[in-house]
């Protein structure tokens, strides 16, 4: 199998925001070209990371502008291009420009709850409209649908313009049948930060991560153990930040790695409604760990 576009350390990255509530563009960018530079393979703009409902179009438009100019085409870039509207999606992605981004992270349809095959129709809908590498998300825990290892391998077997699926149901065995029944060309990506060892030992590519926020450089280290197969350093390294996952998601996505960034005063501790800043103890938990382990 060729290498593919997206691979080790995935970073989905948060929208900073002022006390005004405006998006700080200045952290952003220097947030940005720090995960470059601490070792990140390629970074999520818009994700669900960035709080990407709550921005408008000419903010999220310029927030690509800002992530670009940061990274000056160092890393790919994966856009969060999904939605419930499946001729909305097909048709942003006919119209965007997209120019200097190298894929699109299309999620599983939210609220809807689409039968298999109803699934099965949006996204090869969305690859068939999609100019670019299609990456499927699923996020059941979001979502409140789950596409199937049977479904999501019908779709890398039909249709060629989608390259990987995000598998963030936290379900091993369902990642190990997509990571065992995959095509040539078509690879997996875990989800969640707490099953990253596992999901590359067993043969994922990568991961598209949270904590890398804050950890770039242990979290792309602990990646790339694991994809050499150095599982004694993996789980090393799993280790020191295990102690993180939990309190990170304690109190929502991103509210925890807000927080956390926000002790060391990277970026301020603001999200946008119905968000908001996680609690004092969690906060305090982050810094604390934080402290402890040093930054990377």
């Amino acid at each position: 199998m060729t290498s593919p576009l997206f691979h080790g350390l995935g970073v989905a990255l948060i929208t900073p925001f002022k006390t005004d509530g405006s998006v700080d563009y200045d952290a952003l960018e220097t947030l940005a070209a720090w995960q470059v530079e601490q070792g990140a393979d390629f970074l999520c703009v818009l994700g669900t990371t960035a709080e990407t409902p709550c921005l408008t179009e000419r903010e999220k438009a310029q927030i690509v502008a800002t992530v670009r100019r940061a990274t000056g085409g160092r890393v790919p870039l994966l856009l969060g291009a999904g939605g419930n509207n499946t001729a909305a999606v097909c048709a942003y992605l006919r119209k965007a420009d997209l120019t200097g981004i190298d894929g699109v992270l299309i999620v599983t349809p939210y609220y809807n709850k689409p039968s298999q095959r109803g699934l099965y129709a949006h996204f090869y809908a969305v690859s068939e409209a999609s100019p670019l590498p299609v990456v499927l998300y699923n996020v059941p825990g979001r979502t409140g649908v789950n596409l199937t290892a049977e479904t999501c391998l019908r779709l890398a077997d039909d249709c060629r313009g989608i390259v990987a699926v995000k598998e963030a149901s936290g379900d091993i065995g369902q990642i190990r049948a997509i990571i065992d029944g995959a095509p040539e060309g078509f690879s997996v990506l875990c989800g969640d930060d707490a099953l990253t060892r596992d999901a590359i030992l067993a043969g994922a590519v990568g991961v598209i991560s949270v904590v890398g926020n804050a950890y770039p450089r242990r979290f792309a280290d602990l990646v790339r153990a694991a994809r050499s197969g150095n599982a004694y350093e993996a789980a090393r390294l799993d280790g020191t930040l295990r102690p993180v996952y939990k309190p990170l998601f304690a109190d929502g996505n991103p509210a925890g790695i807000k927080a956390l960034l926000a002790s060391r005063g990277t970026v301020a501790n603001v999200l946008r409604l119905p968000l908001v800043p996680a609690t004092a103890a969690t906060a305090d938990a982050l810094a604390a760990f934080d402290k402890a382990l040093g930054q990377a």
